[in-house]
């Protein structure tokens, strides 16, 4: 994957598939830290201990359709590279929360990418879902929650064109004013 919005996605995809009705994206840059820290929350099934423990293992998935499951060894490569790493909590019934860091200046990290599209897509692909992204960095905090768009549009649908792409925008725009640099970059 070429940039960790689309770890994001497969992160986020994963909570998708096990029947949550909530997705918590958090990314936090920490400059004076040196530290990005992106993190998924969800509430769906949960893992056992022992699948936790298996979850890292590029051939070990829960899914019938393939045989590999690459997602989390992917972005465990990728902060690992980035002089970070990745921790996964779950319980069953409770949800899943991985959370994936990296050194800001670490020049092996890859770029932030089009997170506003990241989120757009998945909002679009799932409207019955509850979707928060919280964006943070030394000095501010935006937050978005698609439960309150919901309670300005009314009975529009949240995946119709012109609130996807106002979201998107206004994503964009956050993303710049927290994050700056070229491309939404995160900048050291």
């Amino acid at each position: 994957m070429v940039d960790l919005s689309l770890h994001l996605m497969d992160i986020m995809q994963n909570s998708v598939v096990v029947d949550s009705t909530y997705v918590e994206v958090r990314i936090c840059a920490e400059k004076k830290k040196n530290l990005l820290t992106i993190s998924v929350k969800d509430d769906g099934w949960g893992m056992s201990p022992e699948t936790l423990k298996k979850v890292s293992d590029p051939f070990y998935t829960t899914r019938t359709t393939r045989k590999a499951g690459l997602g989390i060894p992917l972005l465990t490569d990728a902060a690992q590279m980035a002089g970070g790493e990745v921790r996964i909590e779950s319980e069953p019934g409770a949800g899943t929360t991985t959370t994936a860091t990296f050194q800001i200046d670490n020049i092996d990290r890859k770029p932030l990418g089009d997170v506003a599209d990241t989120m757009t897509v998945s909002i679009m692909g799932h409207p019955e879902l509850e979707f928060h992204l919280i964006l943070k960095n030394d000095e501010s905090e935006f937050v978005f929650r698609t439960e309150d768009v919901r309670a300005q549009i009314g009975e529009v649908p949240i995946n119709d064109v012109e609130i996807i792409s106002f979201i998107r925008n206004m994503l964009n725009e956050q993303i710049t004013l927290l994050f700056g640099g070229i491309l939404n970059e995160i900048i050291s």
